[in-house]
């Protein structure tokens, strides 16, 4: 989320109109970031159930489709969305959308989640428009404001958004067995989200890390400059997410994710995160990135090693970066952006804790499969804490005015 200082924002943002009802939906991170909170809260309640076969969902998806997808579809996406509604009032200058059109968009998302969970009990292709029509509607609002407010430097966003939706599609054929393409979906979705992260983590986590260590006594250091060594990160980031998305089983795949986490952990020892242990709302940043080159790293290292399997990289990816970082985002810019101080609490400093472990933990499993179980129960266990913990201390400051 943009602080009034981060690269990407202007001077003189518009300010909220007025909304006298629910506090909900005066901002565009309220209810997306509480829908996040809670949604990973659940759907992970409902993953661990299934796996010990107390709960069944009559559905066309199977239980490991549906957990993929409710996670990467439902939960990051709502995170996605809260971040992009309150950041590009920042880059465009323009009123953000709020009130009624944000009700909307909200019950697009909910309806979503519904739909996923009705199963068979609707018709298939039914599930698959309701599900899909929140992405189509976020996008074609990321589009008008951009377009209207000429902020072309973040085309990218839209792009993103698009193949988002492209991987949401290609999810839903794939489960009705349209296409063959068993975890295509999936990878793109992961792949697109782990770019965003890229680019957008960044430009932020430099942003506020030297924002932060400029009002420090005796620390000179700050984040390097965002320069042409990012750039080509980016780049080979990409690529190499493609071709994993595409060709997950080639070997020139291996050597290329296991040289964009390598570039990735030189550019993150480039942001000085080690001089932030005093403050949790920043090294949070960088200890959520870090998950980004490790999940490369690791996902480069199954192609060569039977003892590193794909599952412990696309973890790291998801359970440790994407988690990681969302929290890490939601909750300093819900602070920031209801007024209150930039200060992490006890409760926040648990979250992020719990965070860390479920990854670590769930990271952990796939690479000793002789504690697999106890690790598995340990990681689920700590990832309802993270994101219990957030949507209740967090929660009441988002339906607050």
């Amino acid at each position: 989320m943009q602080d009034a200082n981060s690269p990407n924002s202007r001077p003189g943002v518009p300010r909220y109109q007025a909304w006298n009802g629910i506090a909900l939906f005066r901002n565009g991170f309220r209810p997306f970031f509480l829908a996040s909170g809670l949604s990973a809260f659940v759907f992970m309640v409902a993953w661990i159930a299934m796996l010990e076969g107390a709960l069944s969902l009559d559905r066309v998806y199977d239980s490991i489709q549906w957990h993929a997808h409710e996670m990467i579809f439902g939960t990051l996406t709502a995170a996605v969305a809260g971040f992009l509604l309150t950041a590009i009032p920042n880059w465009t200058g323009r009123l953000p959308l709020q009130g009624w059109p944000l009700i909307g968009l909200t019950v697009l998302w909910l309806a979503g989640r519904i739909a996923m969970v009705a199963g068979t009990a609707a018709s298939p292709l039914i599930v698959a428009l309701v599900d899909n029509a929140f992405l189509f509607a976020l996008l074609a609002v990321v589009v008008r404001e951009i377009v209207a407010g000429r902020n072309w430097r973040n085309l990218p966003v839209v792009t993103a958004l698009g193949l988002l939706a492209a991987a949401n599609i290609i999810s839903h054929l794939e489960a009705l067995g349209e296409i063959g393409t068993y975890g295509f979906g999936a990878r793109m979705g992961i792949s697109v989200i782990a770019a965003l992260i890229a680019l957008i983590g960044g430009r932020i986590i430099p942003s506020f890390t030297g924002n932060w260590l400029a009002k420090q006594d005796g620390v000179h250091r700050r984040p390097s400059a965002f320069g042409k060594f990012d750039v080509v990160t980016i780049i080979v980031t990409i690529i190499s997410l493609g071709a994993w998305t595409g060709f997950p089983e080639q070997s020139v795949t291996g050597g290329a994710l296991f040289v964009a986490g390598v570039a990735n952990m030189v550019r993150i020892a480039r942001w000085q995160g080690y001089h932030t242990v005093r403050e949790p709302l920043v090294w949070s940043l960088h200890l959520g990135y870090l998950w980004l080159p490790v999940g490369l790293i690791l996902l480069g290292l199954s192609h060569v090693s039977e003892d590193v399997p794909a599952n412990a990289g696309i973890h790291a990816l998801t359970a440790g970066a994407m988690g990681g970082m969302i929290l890490a985002v939601m909750t300093r810019a819900t602070l920031g952006h209801t007024g209150r101080a930039l200060m992490a609490d006890k409760a926040t400093l648990f979250i992020y804790g719990f965070a860390f472990l479920a990854a670590l933990t769930r990271v952990a499993a796939s690479l000793a499969p002789e504690l697999y179980a106890p690790l598995l129960i340990l990681a689920g266990g700590s990832w309802c804490a993270a994101f219990g913990l957030f949507s209740i201390r967090y929660g009441t400051i988002l339906l607050s005015r």
